[in-house]
């Protein structure tokens, strides 16, 4: 998943930490799917997410990242 949701790494950890520690899910407003062209507003399950990495580059080796 990609998204353009936080203005930088920090603050997507720092967000993502914040929704894990209130358990709540995590509204993405400007999200895509592994590459799509369009963005849509996505909803994630913080209880069925087992890793998260977050990066400032995208590349198809890189692999997927929120």
């Amino acid at each position: 998943m990609l998204t353009t949701d936080f203005s930088g790494p920090d603050r997507a950890l720092e967000t993502i930490a914040r929704a894990l520690d209130e358990r709540r899910s995590l509204v993405l407003t400007r999200a895509r799917y592994n590459r799509e062209a369009t963005e849509n507003a996505l909803i994630v399950n913080l209880a069925n997410v087992v890793s998260v990495r977050v990066a400032t580059n995208d590349s198809e080796t890189s692999g997927q990242y929120l």
